[in-house]
């Protein structure tokens, strides 16, 4: 009888240890988000010299990055592989394909598979949506002690955004002239898509002090993309998280 009791309890400590091993294992992502450069070197050393060299991602499969070109020049969004690079010129918005840029600012992933979920239609503001995405990922046993991608799909109510083109000899850095240079914007009723990075540990690095994502856009047709200022959701719209 006590070897059956003895057995009985092996059983369920080595249960337990298993379940245990299998939860630590989860909390480590299968994909790695991997950044160049700081938005505290920016503002707060003034430096907005090249961290990155897109040319040295061009042939990978399924990468997805967003950042701000060297010098703060443009905006920089890459989806599936595919670059989607905005600047200012004369005032109008240019859209560049290539990759012979440099980056002062990159966040980059690879994704092979996402998976899509539903946005609750409540789920309407900037903030709404960063606890949208916090709870979504947890319930999906993504680890909140590491960044992460995600992408937002759908028909916006409204989403306002700009380009940086910071003035060259320009050394006062803050977060308010960073969006108020350059080009801006906002877009209403039109479908989108985001790509993000969440992290709750990448203030002052990737993300600001005010938030845990840091957020890219572009318009279905194409024509516009940008950095996310702000934004409101519409209705049925879509949360893509790594698979």
């Amino acid at each position: 009888m006590k070897k059956l009791v003895y057995l009985t309890l092996l059983i369920f400590l080595y249960s337990c240890n298993t379940s245990k091993g299998i939860f630590n294992q989860s909390e480590k992502n299968d994909f790695k988000v991997e950044f160049s450069g700081a938005l505290k070197n920016m503002i707060h050393n003034g430096d907005l010299s090249a961290y990155a060299n897109l040319n040295d991602y061009k042939n990978i499969n399924h990468f997805y990055a967003l950042g701000a070109i060297e010098e703060l020049k443009g905006e920089i969004l890459i989806l599936d592989g595919i670059s989607y690079i905005s600047s200012v010129e004369e005032n109008q918005l240019k859209i560049d394909n290539s990759f012979n840029h440099k980056a002062s600012l990159l966040v980059n992933t690879v994704v092979q598979d996402w998976e899509e979920f539903d946005i609750h239609p409540k789920v309407r503001t900037y903030e709404d949506l960063e606890k949208c995405i916090a709870t979504k990922a947890e319930q999906n046993n993504i680890s909140m002690s590491e960044p992460f991608p995600f992408m937002i799909m759908g028909k916006i109510d409204s989403l306002s955004w700009h380009v940086i083109n910071w003035p060259e000899g320009d050394n006062e850095h803050s977060h308010e002239k960073h969006i108020n240079s350059g080009l801006h914007g906002t877009h209403k009723g039109a479908d989108v898509q985001i790509l993000g990075f969440y992290s709750n540990r990448h203030h002052a690095i990737f993300t600001h002090h005010t938030t845990n994502m840091h957020l890219h856009f572009i318009s279905r047709d194409k024509s516009k993309t940008g950095h996310v200022d702000g934004l409101r959701l519409g209705n049925s719209m879509k949360l893509l998280l790594p698979k």
